[in-house]
């Protein structure tokens, strides 16, 4: 007889008052397997797996988990039900320990009722050693890094006994030998027979670790094959509904070489990493800053932006010699600043996407000393369309809006206020491949106006396809600048990252 799917969705439907989102989704997830879901920003799959988890009871149609019928109206329906979810926000309480997160609100109590730390100690470091890992139940979590945060989030759905687990863009934070480590954790993870829903922009990730696949576009299953038997162009196009063409190939923009510097950086260090940091960016032109997590380009870019101030070296904006004590200064300067975690530095997630868009311009839509809701409106319709932010109510909090339109949106607030320097730090990161292309033309385009863009990236896909230059930085320091054209793949780029070629 065949053995019923861990989970099968048969028919889903979900609205949202007059907008469905999802309109008849089947899905089977397969124990033992990893299923890869992909899609583009909006096209659904949060929305399907927040059904699966209970956040959002469905409209219509049915769940199977294990060939019984199940009503999932709750996350306590879910976790009963033996399904998981490692969010790409965790979830976790900082202060408190390993072993006290895993068994958060299912505290292991002693004889006369107490909460028994140890006897969590001693279930937490059972799950571990049944995933081949060391961590020491003991240690709270905010002394970890974020790969740990992540083991503490498996292990935690794993303790609710788990059969299937979801997996939100879980390599997002990861260094390359981190994702190594996650790799080998899922392969542990299947072998006992847990069924992964893997939901991943990053296709090679997904032809390298799913069995299947199913896309989602539009609220509708588009895609749904064993991943073996489809090429990295066929999921792509299913995703954009498209093919892709020159979007990620580096366009030579014919850059003048006599064209004014607008940004220049000599010997920068500052009180965290940075030990000597110089570089130059003409107008017209973009240069990529690439390096290990840890080599200073996040904290360099903190300091072109005015959020730190280096301890030495010095910084000139258009040929003048500036000091930015702050982040007003430097936008006052003609800096703007795209920053790396937009759900906590760039948005105001509580806040409409109208309000996101126009708060750095507030001059711009006032009247007579107020808000003009009529200028607002329109100032939000023309970003809205000028760079294609998917949104049915602009007066909605941005919060509600997918990732890859949230990046959008900053991006739209900054580039509005009209810098001459655009510094963007991981700005596809978390978003889907056609969110990606759209994000690097605005970059050239912006960049093709005159302007300067300083492009931080770990995706070096990306970085090759946009930077005119690239400057490597290791351990705080400036170490090798090249011309992109002297750079003839991706892995030639990531020897010299790892210091492994000239």
């Amino acid at each position: 007889m065949p053995v019923a799917p861990a989970v099968r969705m048969r028919a889903i439907v979900k609205s949202f008052g007059p907008v469905e989102v999802l309109k008849c989704v089947d899905m089977d997830i397969v124990a033992g397997e990893v299923h890869a879901l992909a899609g583009e920003n909006g096209a659904g799959k949060s929305t399907l797996m927040k059904v699966l988890q209970g956040v959002h009871p469905i409209t219509s149609g049915t769940i199977e988990v294990k060939g019984e019928p199940v009503d999932i109206r709750s996350t306590a329906d879910a976790e009963h039900a033996g399904i998981g979810m490692v969010f790409q926000e965790f979830s976790l309480i900082p202060s408190m320990t390993v072993a006290q997160n895993i068994f958060l609100n299912r505290e292991l109590k002693d004889g006369i009722g107490l909460v028994d730390d140890r006897a969590a100690e001693r279930a937490a470091k059972e799950i571990f050693d049944g995933l081949g890992v060391s961590i020491d139940p003991r240690s709270r979590v905010e002394d970890l890094g974020t790969a740990y945060w992540q083991l503490v989030e498996i292990a935690k759905a794993l303790a609710k006994d788990a059969s299937v687990l979801v997996m939100d863009e879980p390599t997002a934070s990861l260094a390359k030998h981190e994702v190594e480590n996650l790799f080998a954790l899922i392969e542990t993870l299947k072998s006992r027979g847990i069924a992964i829903v893997y939901i991943s922009h990053r296709m090679d990730e997904i032809r390298r670790i799913a069995d299947r696949i199913t896309v989602l576009r539009d609220g509708r299953v588009v895609l749904a094959s064993v991943v073996a038997e489809l090429s990295a162009a066929q999921i792509i196009e299913a995703i954009i509904g498209r093919r892709l063409a020159s979007d990620l190939v580096y366009q030579d923009r014919a850059l003048k070489a006599d064209a004014p510097v607008l940004l220049s950086a000599e010997d920068i260090a500052s009180s965290t990493v940075l030990q000597s940091v110089s570089l130059t960016i003409r107008a017209g032109e973009i240069v990529g800053l690439a390096g290990l997590m840890g080599s200073g380009r996040t904290e360099f870019a903190r300091v072109v932006a005015g959020m730190d101030r280096p301890t030495r070296g010095t910084l000139n904006i258009d040929g003048a010699r500036v000091r930015l004590s702050s982040p007003i200064a430097a936008q006052q300067a003609g800096v703007a600043l795209i920053p790396e975690d937009r759900r906590e530095q760039g948005l105001v997630l509580e806040h409409s996407v109208a309000d996101n868009l126009t708060l750095p311009v507030l001059d711009r839509v006032k009247s007579g000393g107020f808000l003009s809701p009529r200028k607002l409106r329109a100032l939000t319709e023309q970003l809205v369309g000028r760079f294609a932010v998917k949104v049915a109510d602009p007066y909605a909090p941005v919060s509600q809006l997918s990732g890859g339109n949230q990046q959008k949106v900053v991006v739209a607030k900054w580039i509005n206020t009209e810098p001459r320097i655009l510094v963007m730090d991981e700005p596809t990161s978390g978003v889907d491949i056609g969110t990606k292309t759209e994000i690097l033309d605005i970059v050239r385009a912006f960049a093709s106006q005159g302007n300067a863009v300083l492009f931080i990236s770990s995706e070096l896909p990306e970085l090759l396809a946009v930077a005119d230059r690239i400057v490597v930085m290791r351990g705080g320091r400036s170490v090798q600048e090249l011309a992109r054209t002297d750079v003839e793949s991706e892995e030639q780029l990531q020897l010299i990252i790892q210091g492994a070629a000239a």
